[in-house]
């Protein structure tokens, strides 16, 4: 297994957290990708203060504006890194954005699950829709090899809390909108899995850990893992990926995760 090595990515939702240590670790390895996308939705603003940082010390950074609720930012973001790739097609897409919020089942509402799908499931199915192009252009520059990461694939970053078979922290906190966002995601991976794996493309859902991120600590309680283990954690992973793996949920240790 040797290190995770391709010419294009974009992370969604790169502007903090699990997203820009992403970026960090790419923009950081002994060979870098030729391009580093990193989609947020301001990239001028304070929030992407980290991010513009490292775009003036990188030239193979990109910060592409993108609202993953939105389906002509979407359009717009691929056909902006369509223009930078300059027919040469994006390996790696990894649907990194998300959202969560702290209710318990009484406290549901309409407003917070719809806005909460959108952004955690709907989006990721647009982005694969808007850059399946792209991603099979870069599987045809390599006919011959088997699916992996560095040929095209697209990673949806997931989480336990999705996983129906262990309900993990139920009593710690229900998150309901949240959880049943990221079980249609687990799905949606399975069925992008089926559907681009014709074109060479391996789909896979990841649990990057409970990570000392904003999101991860919404609810009060210290999360275990550093965004730095996440990420090289995940990194590893991506790099062992192979055919057999393809539509499968897997933790950032490589661990199968319970549909």
């Amino acid at each position: 297994m040797g290190e995770l090595r391709v010419r294009s990515v974009l992370v969604t939702g790169a502007n903090r957290g699990i997203g820009l240590g992403l970026v960090q670790h790419f923009l950081a390895m002994p060979s870098p990708p030729k391009w580093v996308f990193a989609g947020c939705r301001e990239p001028k603003g304070q929030r992407a203060q980290e991010l513009q940082n490292l775009a003036s010390k990188h030239p193979n950074l990109v910060i592409v504006p993108l609202e993953v609720s939105d389906p002509a930012s979407i359009k717009a973001a691929a056909a902006r890194v369509g223009e930078h790739l300059e027919g040469s097609g994006l390996n790696l897409l990894i649907n990194n954005a998300g959202i969560i919020k702290i209710n318990s089942l009484a406290n549901e509402t309409l407003e917070d699950m719809k806005q909460i799908y959108t952004i955690n499931t709907i989006g990721p199915m647009l982005l694969g829709q808007a850059f399946l192009p792209l991603l099979k252009k870069a599987a045809q520059g390599k006919p011959s090899s088997a699916l992996s990461c560095s040929k095209a694939a697209m990673v949806n970053v997931s989480s336990i809390a999705g996983s129906v078979g262990s309900l993990c922290d139920w009593d710690m906190v229900q998150i309901v909108s949240y959880r049943c966002s990221k079980a249609a995601l687990n799905m949606l991976t399975k069925c992008q899995s089926l559907s681009y794996q014709e074109h060479g493309i391996l789909c896979v859902a990841l649990h990057p850990g409970w990570v000392q991120t904003d999101m991860g600590s919404a609810a009060g309680h210290q999360p275990p893992v550093t965004v730095d283990a996440s990420v090289r954690g995940m990194l590893k992973v991506l790099s062992s990926l192979s055919e057999k793996d393809t539509g499968t949920f897997l933790d950032w240790e490589g661990k199968v995760v319970p549909w």
